[in-house]
């Protein structure tokens, strides 16, 4: 089901275009893992990817051969631990799935000194083979892992912040599927926004903006926000100790790249949620910001503000924006 459901989902990417002038080179860091080994099947089904590069510290070249056999036209190759930097030669999109996954009692910050220099250590080699790419991190904690990524580069004298993205489009996911559990509804109908970041009190859906939303209200609302802030936390437990939200964040993973590929195809009103260095909340110390994002042949092309919200999702953000700000210094901190 999970296949058939991903494959659906990406029936656009193939129908827009197979022009190989549409089509681009892209590498998956870290894809042996949980995340990165169905993120790279589902990648492999995207029709916009001439040629996939996957790298890990162990098991890419099996994974790599095991995908390559999937009836689509891209090209595999695999690339072990000492070949991060060919992995990325003429690379024009990057995704960092790379890194270790939550256990039972850990919170995303939990998972920060690790992650932080798998993620530092990561983006330095791609400022350095590839700095023209645009990165996709998925490594969390997001919030603190996109100004790591941000500062690397800026150190390396290659910053450009419409080339590097905080997939949030698990929030997204998980907030239209809920949504449409309770109302009845066809997920394609309840597209709920997600702003603000990817952990905890962060997450902010706005349900107000959606038709099938609008009415939840009380307990019924107070349930849903919650299921969608600590959602993580459920897969998590339900895992028992064997990883945390793996399937489903590959899916997410695979609906971000595939928007921005076909952003970067010249495709027009491609907007999205998504983990940015924005303006709106620098006048309060923030400098990343998810909100929705239209994507383009540039990267980000507009920023667009979060619109009116509910007295709920007031306090909401209220509630986001302090934790963010300490998640985006701390992440800011660890580069220094």
């Amino acid at each position: 089901m999970f296949a058939r459901s991903a494959t659906r989902s990406l029936n656009n990417a193939r129908q827009f275009s197979s022009s190989a002038a549409r089509q681009t080179k892209v590498a998956v860091l870290g894809a042996g893992g949980g995340i990165g080994q169905p993120l790279s099947l589902l990648l492999k089904q995207n029709r916009l990817v001439t040629s996939l590069n996957l790298y890990d510290i162990r098991g890419a070249p099996g994974v790599a051969a095991d995908v390559s056999h999937i009836d689509t036209p891209s090209e595999v190759n695999g690339y072990p631990a000492d070949q991060l930097d060919q992995a990325l030669e003429g690379v024009k999109v990057v995704v960092i799935p790379a890194g270790v996954p939550r256990k039972p009692g850990m919170t995303r910050d939990d998972l920060f000194n690790t992650n932080a220099s798998i993620v530092r250590d990561l983006a330095s080699a791609v400022a350095r083979v590839s700095p023209e790419a645009h990165l996709l991190i998925i490594s969390n904690p997001v919030n603190s892992t996109v100004p790591i990524v941000s500062e690397v580069f800026k150190k390396a004298g290659v910053y450009d912040p419409r080339r590097i993205f905080g997939i949030t489009t698990l929030d997204v996911v998980r907030a239209s599927r809920f949504l449409s559990g309770i109302t009845g509804t066809d997920p394609k109908d309840c597209n709920v926004p997600v702003v603000g970041g990817h952990s905890g009190a962060t997450i902010v859906p706005l349900l107000s903006h959606v038709a099938h939303g609008k009415g939840l209200k009380g307990e019924s609302y107070e349930k849903l926000v919650h299921r969608i802030q600590f959602g993580g936390d459920e897969v998590v437990k339900a895992k028992d100790g064997a990883g945390s939200a793996t399937l489903s964040m590959a899916y997410a993973g695979a609906k971000f790249t595939d928007a921005l590929l076909r952003g970067l195809s010249g495709e027009k009103g491609v907007i999205t949620p998504t983990f940015v260095k924005s303006p709106l909340y620098a006048d309060k110390g923030i400098e990343y910001f998810s909100s929705l994002v239209e994507l383009g042949v540039n990267g980000v092309e507009k920023i667009n503000p979060v619109g009116p919200l509910s007295a709920e999702e007031e306090k909401l953000l209220e509630a986001c924006l302090p934790d963010l700000k300490k998640n985006i210094e701390k992440g800011k901190a660890f580069v220094a």
